[in-house]
Order: C-alpha cells, then structure tokens, then sequence
C-alpha cells in the first residue's frame, strides 16, 4: 500500500507525484524523492526496485521481513532494517519492521506489521528546511531517529511493570504469579534488547571517516542516535540483571514459604507422634499394668497426654515453628 510519495528540492516540498514520476524527478538537480509503503506487496518492491535500481538482496529481505536490525551498504545506497515496537491493548509486546533504503536522490521505507506511521518524521523533515537540504541523509536519520525514539517510552514502562512486581515479592503467596510475570517481562526486555543491541552496532558505521557518502552530511546526528542507543542498551541491562536478582528473591521466597510449612507439619507430627506414643503404650495387652486398675488411671492418662502436647505445642510456637 502507498502511503505517500512526494519530491524535495532545496530542503522543499515540491509536490506529490505518482509512483509513474518518481524517474522523472529523480533526474532533476538538487531533487530528490521519498516513498513511503506499508504492508508493499511483490509488485509494488518490484516496482520500486525498478524506479531507483535497489539491489536484489535488499529487496528480497524486504520482502520476507523477519530479519534482524541491520544497516547494510550496497554501492551507493544504504539499506536499514529496524524492528517496531508497541505494546497491544494486553499489555502483550508487538514486533513490527521497517525497511528503509536511502540513496544519493531517494528515500524509500517499507512498513511491515505495524500501526506506527511514520507522518510526523514527514512533517518535521518539512519544518527544517536548512536540514532536508542535507537530502536522504537527513531523511534516514529523522527515521532511524524516530524509531530509536519509540524505545524509550517502552523502557519506562518495562520499568514501571518491574517495580510493580517487586513490590509485590514479599507478599505470602504471590510466589508463582510473581515468577511468571516476572519471566514474561524478561521475555518483553529480551525482545527489546534484539531490537537495541544490532543497531547499536550497525550505526556506528553511519558517522566516522567511513560513512558511506549519503550520510556524510548528516553524520553528527547518527552520532546523536548512537548515544540514545548506548542510554537504551545500559537501561536493558539494569532491568536485565534487577529481573534476575528479584527471579532469584523470589525463589527464596518461595523456599522460606515451603519451610515454614514444612516445620508447622513436622511440628503437628511431634505433637501427634507423642500422643500416639502414650496411647499405644497403654493399649497393649499385657495383664500386669497397674495404672489399669486405677479409678483415676483413664483421667490421668488423658491429662498427661494432653499436658506432654500443650508442653510441646507451647515449645514449638516459642521457637516459632507454629
């Protein structure tokens, strides 16, 4: 699906075109053209790739998608895919890409299985004028830019999930419902993570003596994104390892828990066990056990029982084991 194609001279709009004029522009000094597809199907990469000579194994990963954050050089052009974002109304982590080519007089990104548009990177793109006047570099940067952007608020509230939880770690009998939220979130960080840590990498290679040549002219802003990406990649690893520590909290938790149990039964069990004693010591049938023939025998047994139990029953809640 098209969702726009428009061309810029000089840092301004000139106008929106159809995909049948993207040649005719693209010939034109100091112009050049940015389209925007989302969800494109076979014809429409095959079409792109024939208006601006994309390089097959940049178009067949568009195509298949499901590939990992990467920013590739084929000739001239840059090729960039990135991974979107967003939580769905289950709180449930929502994988989506994009795939973005840049040339010398082109911008092409490809949205895939995601409902993040991209029309206010357009929009500020066109309020810096002095800015788009750096061409496709520029427009790159305000893309990767926004995604990298699109981060931080998932940070925050992966934070804010994990201090929920951890509040909640010393409460008796939220063990396993502490655990599993806290192995789902672990999972939500991990997605994020391989969204962050490849990028990392891959911009890097945006600014520097080897920039490719499209993005010379903007490479102090790529230099700006790599230190969100580094901010990002410090946040992950402290939730990383805050995730780990309280997995390992609550196991201890649990363990205290199922102790405590453990010794309140053993505590019964003495207390049976000493009652049972008594009476199977009376109960056997031997003709000579005087305290039998007693009138006070039956009391007095029963008051010896209960008295060894309370003894005990007091002994064990004094050390608190009941």
């Amino acid at each position: 699906m098209l969702i726009n194609c428009v061309a810029y001279r000089d840092g301004a709009k000139l106008a929106d075109i159809p995909p049948a004029e993207i040649s005719d522009y693209m010939v034109q000094p100091g112009c050049f053209v940015w389209v925007a597809l989302r969800d494109a199907s076979d014809w429409e990469l095959a079409d792109m790739q024939q208006e601006f000579g994309l390089h097959d194994l940049a178009v067949e990963d568009a195509r298949h998608g499901h590939q990992r954050p990467k920013i590739e050089e084929y000739g001239d052009s840059v090729f960039a895919v990135l991974h979107l974002l967003e939580l769905d109304p289950t709180d449930a982590l929502r994988l989506g890409e994009v795939n973005i080519f840049a040339g010398p007089n082109y911008v092409l990104s490809v949205r895939n299985h995601s409902t993040q548009g991209f029309l206010g990177v357009r929009e500020r793109c066109e309020r810096e004028p002095a800015q788009l006047r750096q061409g496709a570099g520029f427009v790159l940067y305000a893309l990767v830019d926004a995604v990298v952007d699109r981060y931080f608020p998932l940070v925050d509230a992966l934070e804010s999930e994990l201090e929920t939880i951890e509040d909640q770690i010393f409460d008796r009998g939220a063990g396993r419902a502490n655990i599993e939220r806290l192995y789902q979130l672990k999972h939500k960080v991990t997605v994020l993570r391989h969204a962050v840590s490849p990028l990392l990498d891959a911009v890097g290679k945006l600014y520097g003596g080897r920039a490719p040549a499209v993005c010379l002219a903007s490479a102090d802003y790529f230099r700006d994104i790599a230190d969100h990406l580094a901010r990002l990649q410090t946040s992950i690893d402290t939730i990383r390892d805050t995730i780990g520590t309280a997995i390992q909290v609550n196991l201890s938790m649990v363990t205290i828990e199922e102790n405590e149990v453990t010794k309140r039964l053993a505590a019964w069990a003495g207390i049976f066990a000493v009652a049972t004693f008594f009476v199977g010591v009376w109960g056997m049938n031997f003709q000579h056990m005087p305290e039998l023939q007693q009138r006070w025998g039956y009391p007095a047994a029963l008051g010896l029982i209960a008295a060894t139990c309370g003894g005990m029953y007091w002994r064990f809640k004094r050390v608190g084991w009941l």
